[in-house]
């Protein structure tokens, strides 16, 4: 008898046991998945490029995976990761994600191939946890802010351009064989920096400066007030991204580096020639045809 019932103690502590094992083994294994990656908003011609699967299109909910590449070519495309980071892509963009981790240890890593992004991290990220957004020539890492991302290339040279609205990123760059740099340079709310790559040289073009807001895309702006809306206090205000949508606009003619004059312009009208002129020689640099859209320098060279 008493064999008997130590025989089923043995049992049923080997039942625990191997329980407590199957409890350890499943949440190591959830440790390498990461809790919510999905498709937050839709709308046009956008596509998702997966290992294996080929290209598929993607649909509101749609659960992602690390290695996916996400392309929007027209309309408009959100991806949510965890309750709280929201990433908007702008047209003619194709993005690559890679993401593990769980509650308290998320890794976020996008890779920005080409076209511009809006980051919204709502909350800080907790001590483990990382956000990374890289571009083919610089990486930057955040605790948590709203940022916009560009990707660009005139005549050859490819551009990064980063603006901070909220929170702070720490940029650095990485050359053409892959290094990154040491030094850090941080882009604080309100500011923005600008990092080129001409084959030869990756650097900084300036130090951070002040967000030229007028030439950010209007879709960007209607997200920030969008932002600000849900409580946030972003480097712009709702009363000043509306004058920038809306008009009415400032239009500055300059000559040597001076002020000659200024017009007020309405949204869609064009701006007058001025009558005098500053100098016998030089014309204004600007198509007095076209509708004036945003605050505008015209330059007498």
């Amino acid at each position: 008898m008493k064999s008997k019932k130590k025989l089923i103690i043995i049992v049923s502590l080997l039942v625990v046991i191997a329980a407590a094992i199957a409890v350890v083994l499943i949440v190591m294994n959830k440790k390498d998945e990461y809790r919510l990656l999905k498709v937050f908003e839709v709308e046009g011609t956008a596509n998702v490029a997966r290992d294996g699967k080929g290209d598929i299109a993607p649909y509101v909910n749609m659960v992602l995976e690390s290695g996916d590449k996400v392309s929007l070519d027209a309309g408009k495309l959100s991806i949510q990761a965890d309750d709280d980071k929201f990433i908007y892509l702008e047209e003619q963009t194709e993005i690559l994600l890679k993401a593990s981790g769980n509650a308290t240890d998320s890794k976020t890593q996008i890779e920005v191939l080409k076209g511009s992004i809006t980051n919204d991290i709502q909350n800080k990220l907790t001590e483990d946890s990382t956000y990374e957004v890289n571009t083919p020539n610089s990486t930057m890492s955040v605790r948590g802010t709203v940022f916009f991302v560009i990707v660009y290339e005139i005549d050859g040279v490819r551009y990064t351009r980063i603006c901070v609205f909220d929170g702070e990123v720490a940029s650095k760059l990485v050359y053409k064989d892959g290094t990154v740099s040491a030094n850090e340079v941080s882009v604080m709310k309100g500011k923005e920096v600008t990092i080129y790559e001409d084959g030869t040289t990756t650097d900084y073009v300036s130090e951070p400066t002040d967000i030229d807001y007028n030439t950010l895309p209007e879709s960007v702006l209607l997200k920030l007030k969008g932002i600000n809306d849900e409580g946030k206090d972003l480097s712009i205000t709702n009363p000043e991204i509306i004058r920038i949508l809306e008009g009415p606009y400032e239009v500055t003619f300059t000559y040597n580096g001076k002020v000659f004059g200024t017009q007020t312009v309405k949204k869609g009208e064009k701006v007058q020639e001025p009558k005098l002129s500053p100098a016998s020689s030089g014309k204004w640099q600007y198509d007095f045809s076209k509708p004036v859209e945003r605050d505008i320098t015209i330059e007498w060279k």
